[in-house]
């Protein structure tokens, strides 16, 4: 249950994604195109600082208040929701939450207003899944950081203009608030994806890439508990993005199955198609109740990685199962790209994939059962 504020949050955005999200959707996803005055809006509006507090230029609403704007971003635009995400979660919050008070002060206030668009630079072409088996690494040199290496599949680069970059340090690992312009950054391919149209992804180098150690985010060799936390509380709120397009599966296939006859009975009516709507309806609803869950461990203690990769896990699978079930309940019209249920089912492919794979998951939540249960005895369900 929401508080008012947060209900009256949920009304706005939901108002705000019916004038600026809803329309431009469709093209978003057809052109590929990343809507970046988009950002500059939702900036005005408050909702890419929505953690941060006014002081740095956000509106301290939250965690809570995040996971309303990426679900009902999601609700409308997966693409456009994985871009914010990216963005207002991965980059900007964890900046703000672990940058030293010039990254606050310089940086942070850009990003908030959507003057700038940020990135979290983690994947590389050796190391997707084992991403602490990183290579691009960091030296010091006369007091400054020498960054070096490269970046892919990364979302938001190929417009990013700041990138929290992680590296190798040694036996540990830095993290640092890099520049596009800064000497020695460039932008490789932009990728051309199944799903997830309109949210850019591609690559980063870094060649003799020299910061002052005012760019540094966090303590020197000390950021793998950054990298860690950062993913739990990414996958959270990245299953609220999957948890709104279910939504928009679930409501596309209950008017369909409403406004369609066969035999001059809705097509509800036939035992199939009741059980694809029940079935749909308790996959998100136990979403729901497990993203709900996970966001409040998951901001009690970030190392919770059981409940973030379980909301994930669950909320991924709901979402593919509903937007395919969706097309199979709308038959030839889901299948056509005017209907907007193939869009859904593109894009829900991602959900499998990003934050870490579904294999992944189960590997986090099975060793941390097996952790707990060695720790405590049992394991509480």
């Amino acid at each position: 249950m929401l508080s008012e504020e947060l209900e009256m949050l949920r009304s706005n955005v939901r108002e705000f994604v019916s004038r600026h999200v809803e329309p431009i959707a469709r093209e978003v996803d057809e052109r590929d195109e990343f809507p970046r005055e988009l950002f500059r809006e939702m900036g005005k509006q408050g909702y890419l600082g929505i953690t941060v507090p006014e002081r740095y230029g956000g509106s301290g609403l939250g965690y809570t208040a995040q996971s309303v704007v990426q679900e009902e971003l999601g609700y409308s635009s997966a693409s456009i929701a994985l871009s914010y995400g990216a963005h207002s979660n991965l980059c900007l919050d964890n900046l703000y939450r672990n940058g030293n008070e010039h990254i606050r002060e310089e940086f942070v206030p850009r990003l908030c207003s959507g003057e700038w668009i940020g990135s979290l630079c983690l994947t590389e072409p050796g190391s997707g899944s084992d991403a602490l088996a990183m290579r691009t690494s960091v030296t010091e040199d006369r007091g400054e950081f020498v960054l070096n290496g490269s970046k892919t599949l990364i979302t938001n680069a190929p417009y990013a203009d700041l990138m929290l970059v992680y590296a190798r340090d040694g036996d540990g690992y830095s993290a640092f608030a890099v520049r596009a312009t800064d000497r020695g950054v460039s932008k490789g391919s932009k990728f051309s994806k199944m799903g997830m149209r309109g949210s850019p992804t591609g690559e980063l180098h870094f060649q003799d890439v020299r910061l002052g150690p005012e760019r540094l985010v966090g303590q020197r060799g000390k950021a793998r508990d950054v990298i860690l936390s950062g993913l739990n509380m990414e996958r959270v709120i990245l299953a609220y993005l999957f948890l709104g397009l279910g939504r928009r599966a679930f409501d596309m296939a209950m008017a369909y199955s409403v406004q369609r006859k066969q035999g001059g009975r809705e097509i509800n009516e036939f035992e199939l198609v009741e059980q694809k709507l029940a079935n749909m309806y308790t996959y998100l609803r136990t979403s729901r109740l497990l993203c709900d869950d996970a966001l409040g461990a998951v901001s009690r203690d970030p190392m919770d990685g059981v409940a973030a990769s379980s909301a994930i896990y669950w909320t991924a699978e709901s979402a593919e199962y509903c937007a395919r079930e969706a097309v199979q309940v709308m038959g030839g019209y889901g299948y056509i790209r005017d209907s907007g249920a193939e869009r859904l089912l593109r894009d829900a492919v991602l959900g499998q994939i990003g934050a870490g794979t579904r294999e992944i998951r189960e590997h986090v939540i099975a060793r941390g059962l097996v952790k707990r249960y060695k720790r405590e005895g049992s394991i509480r369900i």
